[in-house]
């Protein structure tokens, strides 16, 4: 019998000392209380608390955690009620402070956020909470984190999910931004054609200026070509001149030579015009005193051919 109560103490003790026995996970804390009053805070690892006299008063999770609050009614400047649902984002880092700092911790955020977010969306006018979301949420981090502060919360960021106005205010909204992007569409298609417009009329410019350049160059080389025309017509005169001239001055040589008679000179200078005439030159100046000779010759060779 008494081995079998001695068994049953060492059953007991076995049983309440494993029991007390706690193991704390990664990313988690447990406040122990001893007599009711607070002791310490347990981080991972294995730990024992003293039976009967420490208890676990609250299990708290160092990760980072999620609030997301239901949509709820908020009035802005101008009175217009709005739908804004809101996350919180937020870390506990002191688990003392959470255990102790508040009672019902998660109710007195969603409150807070609540009362915030009326406070600083009542300061601003429609289209301002519209287009502000950035600044909403910066606010509404930095107020909720500095009250949050001696409960022992982190809040890490706070978004505006879905900012949902009123169903009338909602259809002029979208008729404003159709109408906006109506006008955005008629100004590029304007933009479009006076840009088509430049483009064509420049074109013409163009094309008008490369055009009386061509003309240009081609009245530059018909006037050369005229010149050069003139040029050789000139020489060509200007070398018959001289042929016959050198014809007379031979003539004469021979005829200071040898003193044949006049016919004689003149036989020869008609020799003379004949080699002009085989030539290039286009016009043939006959003297005065030749033209007499030059009837006479052409008398003959009539004669010549008539027999």
């Amino acid at each position: 019998m008494e081995w079998f109560v001695i068994g049953a103490v060492i059953v007991v003790l076995f049983l309440v000392v494993i029991s007390n026995i706690a193991v704390v996970e990664q990313s988690r804390a447990y406040v122990i209380e001893r007599l009711g009053a607070f002791q310490t805070v347990w981080g991972v690892g294995l730990h024992f608390k003293i039976p009967f006299i420490d208890r676990i008063a609250r299990r708290v999770s160092l990760k980072e955690q999620v609030l997301d609050y239901p949509p709820q009614p908020v009035i802005t400047k101008d009175n217009v009620t709005m739908q804004i649902d809101t996350v919180v984002y937020f870390q506990i880092t002191d688990p003392k402070l959470y255990a102790y700092g508040v009672e019902h911790p998660m109710a007195a955020m969603e409150t807070l956020t609540a009362t915030t977010l009326r406070n600083i969306i009542g300061d601003l006018e429609l289209d301002q909470t519209l287009t502000s979301r950035d600044i909403i949420n910066t606010k509404m981090r930095a107020i909720l984190d500095e009250a949050t502060d001696p409960w022992g919360i982190k809040v890490n960021r706070v978004e505006l999910k879905n900012i949902l106005p009123p169903a009338d205010i909602q259809s002029s909204m979208e008729k404003q931004m159709k109408a906006e992007r109506d006008r955005r569409q008629a100004i590029l298609q304007a933009e479009g054609q006076k840009k088509s417009a430049i483009l064509i009329a420049e074109g013409e410019r163009e094309s008008a200026i490369l055009r009386a350049d061509a003309e240009k160059q081609a009245a530059i080389l018909r006037a050369e070509a005229d010149k050069e025309a003139a040029i050789l017509k000139a020489d060509g005169e200007a070398q018959a001149i001289r042929t016959v001239q050198q014809a007379l001055a031979d003539s004469m040589q021979m005829l200071n030579e040898k003193a044949p008679n006049d016919q004689v000179v003149k036989l020869k200078a008609i020799e003379a015009m004949q080699k002009v005439a085989d030539g290039k030159a286009t016009k043939i100046i006959i003297p005065s005193e030749m033209q007499g000779l030059v009837g006479l010759a052409n008398g003959l060779v009539e004669g010549t051919k008539e027999s």
